[in-house]
């Protein structure tokens, strides 16, 4: 791939970053790329260079992102984006080529937060610090701090250092706060509104964590506990009193929704692409469904399991058929992990009252649930076999995965069917097109929003009213946390439909190929061959995998306009 070379102003111009360690490291990495820019250990040492700069430096012990600390980081991001570019990539073999898309990506969107999106500006939710669970995808889903307290990588009781590492965690929250009410200036009205409950949730996770048996004795830990719950509720407090003044839009409109879907998510895809492709599926998935119940007329109801006992025999025999089915059908390489990470989130008995969406099909039959659970094959596989590219070994950043990790997932819950999985089960393909459905109208509600034709709560009509059977009308955190995410991270809420669309288009060629050159398409081989590639935007999987990359012409564009 050729790229187009620019001699800008400020190559050979130096920028000092205040003197701080963070320059220090920069200015050694830098030192290490080549005059000629043509290998690819370059890029490397520029990936390593950029993933230093991306992270904030300090202020009074929290992550800086005051107006201030991004002005003066701004000619310092430039000049990283200008050595990238004069990297030549001509003779690189593909697989080096898609890395250096990845860093421009992430380049790309980091200018896109800087210039638009702007998180620690418009957005309560950036700054919750404490989770308590892992994400199913590489990274937290949606805009996050760089100094988050991750409850869930600690083993209570705690040892020395891992006592130490958690309060040294906890400090981080009062300086935080402190900060993010002077950075908060955005007047984006239901990003504000809604993520007040992403704060106040922290305090409660807080009370529950200080009321933890093991920690009772330990009075320096409750301290840096009450430290931070006093400080959380002060955030929440202020958010209140200045949620009355906020006023205005908090989608980011159809020209940037389309410039970051092609130039950092790297989906081939604009705004209005979008909004045809899932009102298709929306429709798909609603005649599926009636065509399958009309075929199933004559069968029994799926019954729901009603106790715990019921609902634990179901998960096990569950997981067992999808496993079993996965290794049997030759659809993909099972590996050992595989039935570790599946049973580590069966999940467990929840009366029907109290079941959202999600749980009503999973009390039925959980396996169209477990298919998506597809995510947890995947960070096994991150955890056990890491990719050996440098730039594919973690997460990408600003949620760059989600085509791939989120389309996958959904892509599969169909896929599986399709392959024989509910052979045994006709009433459980009615699942997975309501499933399908319900992704299909959250993410148009979440298009509409981010064009500014909604709010987040008619967005949420959108997604609830057009959802079947009326389950996503039996509880409402759900859809308050989904349609509030999608308004946070552009792209998430219809990756996992247009994701689908991708895959399956990247299945399509790979198979064509197969075919046209007397080859036999095995399924196995396509998901294994997926597996190796890592948790990179399809796009560039399709390219990848089948050396073509025509689809791409719409994020080229992009390219050549650097």
């Amino acid at each position: 791939m050729k790229h187009i070379f620019f001699l800008l102003l400020l190559i050979g111009f130096s920028i000092c970053l205040s003197c701080n360690s963070e320059s220090s490291k920069i200015s050694n990495t830098t030192k290490k790329i080549s005059k000629n820019l043509n290998n690819y250990t370059d890029l490397e040492n520029l990936f390593v260079n950029w993933r230093t700069f991306e992270n904030p430096p300090k202020n009074e012990g929290a992550p800086d992102y005051t107006k201030k600390s991004f002005e003066n980081r701004w000619p310092k991001f430039l000049e990283l984006r200008s050595t990238l570019l004069s990297i030549d990539t001509t003779n690189w073999s593909i697989d080096k080529q898609v890395d250096w898309m990845i860093v421009w990506a992430e380049m790309n969107g980091y200018d896109f937060n800087h210039n638009i999106l702007k998180p620690w500006n418009r957005d309560p939710a950036f700054y919750k610090s404490v989770w308590s669970a892992r994400s199913d995808v590489p990274a937290h889903e949606g805009p996050t701090h760089h100094h988050t307290t991750e409850l869930w990588t600690y083993q209570f009781p705690l040892n020395k250092s891992e006592r130490i590492r958690l309060i040294s965690d906890l400090q981080v929250i009062p300086s935080l706060n402190k900060q993010a009410q002077y950075n908060l200036t955005g007047n984006a009205k239901d990003l504000w509104i809604t993520g007040i409950r992403d704060i106040e949730r922290q305090s409660i996770v807080l009370n529950e964590l200080k009321n933890k048996d093991f920690l009772k004795t330990d009075t320096e830990l409750i301290s840096h506990i009450d430290h931070a719950i006093v400080s959380t509720n002060s955030f929440v407090t202020w958010l209140k009193q200045e949620a009355a003044s906020k006023t205005g839009p908090s989608g980011i409109g159809r020209d940037n929704y389309t410039w970051y879907m092609q130039n950092v998510h790297l989906v081939p895809l604009t705004w209005s692409d979008e909004v045809m492709i899932l009102k298709r599926e929306l429709a798909r998935a609603w005649s599926s469904l009636k065509l399958e119940e009309h075929r199933n007329r004559n069968i029994p109801q799926l019954k729901d399991a009603i106790s715990v006992m019921e609902y634990e025999k179901l998960a096990d025999e569950g997981a067992t058929s999808l496993i079993n089915f996965l290794d049997k059908q030759e659809i993909v390489s099972v590996k050992p992990y595989f039935d570790t990470a599946l049973r580590e989130h069966l999940g467990s008995y929840v009366p029907r009252e109290q079941r959202n969406f999600f749980l009503i099909g999973e009390h039925y039959d959980p396996r169209p649930l477990y298919s998506h659970f597809y995510h947890w094959f995947e960070l096994a596989r991150m955890d056990t076999e890491p990719n050996p590219s440098l730039i594919r070994r973690g997460p990408l950043l600003y949620n760059i995965f989600d085509s791939r990790n989120e389309g996958t997932a959904t892509a599969v819950e169909e896929m599986f069917m399709q392959s024989g999985l509910y052979d045994n089960s006709p009433r459980t393909k009615e699942i997975v097109y309501i499933m399908i459905a319900q992704r299909a109208a959250r993410g148009l509600g979440s298009l509409y929003a981010h064009a500014n034709l909604m709010t987040m709560e008619e967005a949420g009509s959108i997604h609830s009213d057009y959802t079947p059977r009326g389950w996503m009308k039996t509880e409402k955190e759900l859809l308050i946390f989904e349609q509030h995410l999608y308004l946070r991270q552009p792209g998430y809420g219809t990756s996992y439909i247009t994701g689908k669309y991708l895959l399956e288009d990247t299945m399509a060629n790979f198979a064509r190929i197969k075919e046209r050159d007397g080859l036999q398409f095995k399924t196995k081989d396509f998901f294994d061959t997926l597996n190796t590639i890592g948790n990179i935007p399809i796009s560039l999987g399709h390219w990848e995998m089948t050396g073509n990359k025509n689809h791409m012409s719409p994020i080229l564009k992009g390219l050549s306009k650097h």
